[in-house]
């Protein structure tokens, strides 16, 4: 049995991830990767989150990112490895994380003991993650640690998202979501991402999306109006229990102290980012 207050693992991960997630909105990740000659917006970020995997064909990332259409995945990977190397592509998103969240953020708090006390927290979270059966989190271990503490603060960050997410991934297999069924009844939330973000970035087409929500009505996990049903509901509500469950060893780690502690310094930071523009303002919703 956990110690933790309930749900304190999931508000912890809901605080730390976006400091992660920052970087594929900067203009900073777009221009670092067109400096090692990967220009188009999908390439780069296919390439960006594979690299620690090394020189992957599409069936890799169909199968670790799970909502990604695999056919449009094929148009990227692997040619994307012609323009440029995994090993070019980590250096140039470690670079374009640096810049990224000093932009954001401001020097003072890049320098900031609290950000020291935050990279020292979410690294020894992360020391308490496990490999197996979790390729995208286990590649990403496998990466050096940063020196500097608001990169460390990010490899941590990516470190507790990718092993988190792997292990969604497997609730949601269980769950009986397939990749496109699982992003409508996320969006149905609210706390998704909007239809036409994840059409434009997953490669499914509005068939695609419009097909997902019609089995998921006969389902009857969603109304007729295309919010969650009761039984919609209690599905996702379970789906989250299993995540939280399967990721709860990180945040063990740390005790209650430590993940208040980490959750509050990480909404903090947040803040400062979401400020500063970090997301596009329609990136979530239902519409």
């Amino acid at each position: 049995m956990t110690s933790l207050p309930a749900r304190a693992g999931r508000r912890c991960h809901h605080a730390v991830n976006p400091l992660h997630s920052t970087l594929y909105f900067s203009p900073d990740f777009a221009k670092e990767m067109a400096g090692v000659g990967i220009e188009n917006p999908k390439a780069a970020y296919l390439a960006g989150r594979s690299a620690p995997m090394g020189a992957v064909g599409p069936g890799t990332v169909a199968a670790a990112f799970y909502n990604f259409n695999h056919e449009m995945i094929k148009e990227f990977l692997p040619a994307v490895w012609q323009d440029a190397t995994p090993e070019a592509v980590l250096a140039a998103r470690l670079r374009a994380a640096d810049s990224t969240l000093r932009r954001l953020l401001g020097e003072e708090t890049v320098a900031s003991p609290e950000m020291v006390e935050a990279a020292e927290l979410a690294l020894q979270a992360a020391s308490a993650c496990t490999r197996h059966a979790r390729p995208l989190y286990a590649a990403h271990a496998d990466l050096p640690t940063p020196d500097e503490p608001h990169l460390a603060l990010w490899h941590a960050a990516t470190l507790l998202r990718e092993h988190r997410g792997d292990g969604h991934l497997a609730a949601l297999l269980d769950c009986g979501l397939d990749p496109v069924e699982a992003l409508v009844t996320h969006t149905a939330t609210g706390k998704g991402m909007s239809p036409r973000w994840l059409l434009a970035t997953r490669g499914w087409q509005r068939t695609d999306w419009d097909a997902a929500t019609a089995r998921l009505r006969e389902r009857r996990l969603l109304a007729a109006d295309g919010e969650l049903s009761e039984t919609g509901l209690a599905l996702r509500a379970e789906l989250e229990e299993r995540t939280d469950h399967l990721d709860i060893a990180p945040y063990e780690r740390l005790g209650a102290a430590g993940v208040e502690r980490l959750t509050e310094l990480a909404r903090g930071f947040l803040m400062i980012a979401f400020n500063a523009g970090a997301f596009p303002a329609d990136l979530t919703g239902k519409d």
